[in-house]
């Protein structure tokens, strides 16, 4: 983990209250994948080319239509101002400044039209489909007229995790943080987080009807396998995220690290594959794209680094990432991600 990374925790850690910081570390389980998610990584060796022209090293990245100065883009996570006031704002505008994509929970606890209006770079909206469909095409319509490029639509939570670390453990959160973006559609009250709730009926199908409903290119997170990977695309998905949810859903699920080459097999180069899951180093990301991946999205350390310094910490941290990565890249003998490839990573 990089030293910028470690630090943050580490100032997270003695900030946040110990309800708090258990909610945002935890993982499903025993915990078993969430433990595993950084080592998986370094299962791989790499086999570096030389005699290659690395004087300039460029990150620039292009996912569907949206172009980012570096390849790690801030994963989905909810209720930001729990570790910073600015919450969500302040985390738009510090991976903005570090040429970031960002993508925004459903559970965010500022408002999308907020979060829209400091955002200073680009950003996707992560949607659940909930028990009240109406509710989710409200939400991804007012996502798009606050200026997000896509949709991230998360298939692996039929039901929430259950997390061993808190459980009978709850933080205060009020309906006007948790629900901030859906209480304007809803009854207050108990029946509201009811109908917020994800739908465990989802099928393939809604895939296609939340691209009509928001007029944008539906991305879809959670997947492990490459036969899933490659239904998703048959039913009209935009992208795929190979993702264990933080190993905050099932835990002992392989990891993301493990299942990335058998989504991108699945997937076949028809649309973009991101990964994230355990990345906390540029060799981390150079290993998830030189198997194939197109991007790598960056969770807790990003946490850690809005509680520790907000923005800025928020630019700190993906700003160090990112010069760590073309650091290792021009090592390995490549001048930009497209460079990599499949042989230049072997297992073990």
């Amino acid at each position: 983990m990089l030293r910028v990374l470690t630090e943050s925790r580490e100032r997270a850690r003695a900030a946040l209250p110990p309800e708090v910081w258990d909610y945002y570390e935890a993982g499903a389980g025993d915990e078993v994948t969430l433990g595993g998610a950084e080592a998986a990584w370094r299962d791989y060796r790499l086999r570096p080319r030389v005699l290659r022209d690395v004087s300039r090293v460029d990150l620039a990245t292009r996912l569907l239509d949206t172009e980012a100065a570096s390849p790690f883009v801030v994963a989905p996570m909810a209720l930001h101002t729990l570790a910073h006031p600015d919450g969500e704002c302040a985390t738009v505008r510090g991976a903005a400044a570090a040429g970031c994509l960002t993508v925004v929970s459903t559970r965010a606890s500022r408002t999308l039209e907020e979060i829209g209006a400091a955002a200073t770079g680009p950003w996707w909206f992560q949607a659940y489909l909930m028990r009240d469909r109406a509710l989710t095409e409200a939400l991804v319509r007012r996502a798009a007229a606050a200026g997000a490029r896509a949709l991230v639509l998360t298939v692996d939570t039929p039901y929430v995790g259950r997390k061993g670390r808190v459980t009978g453990v709850r933080i205060a959160v009020p309906d006007d943080t948790y629900l901030v973006n859906l209480a304007q559609h809803l009854v207050p009250g108990a029946v509201a987080r009811e109908a917020a709730e994800q739908d465990p009926s989802m099928t393939p199908d809604t895939i296609a009807h939340l691209a009509e409903v928001s007029g944008l290119p539906v991305v879809v997170k959670g997947v492990l396998r490459g036969d899933e990977a490659a239904r998703c695309v048959e039913a009209g998905a935009a992208g795929v995220v190979v993702s264990t949810h933080g190993g905050r859903q099932l835990d002992r699920v392989v990891a993301s690290a493990h299942a990335l080459p058998d989504v991108l097999e699945g997937v076949g180069g028809r649309v973009p594959v991101l990964v994230d899951g355990g990345i906390r180093s540029g060799t981390d990301a150079l290993v998830a794209l030189a198997l194939g991946a197109d991007a790598v999205l960056v969770g807790r350390p990003v946490l850690w680094a809005l509680t520790a310094g907000g923005a800025e910490g928020v630019r700190e941290a993906l700003q160090a990432l990112a010069d760590d990565l073309q650091h290792v890249l021009a090592v390995a003998g490549a001048a930009r991600p497209a460079d990599l490839d499949r042989s230049m990573v072997t297992a073990g």
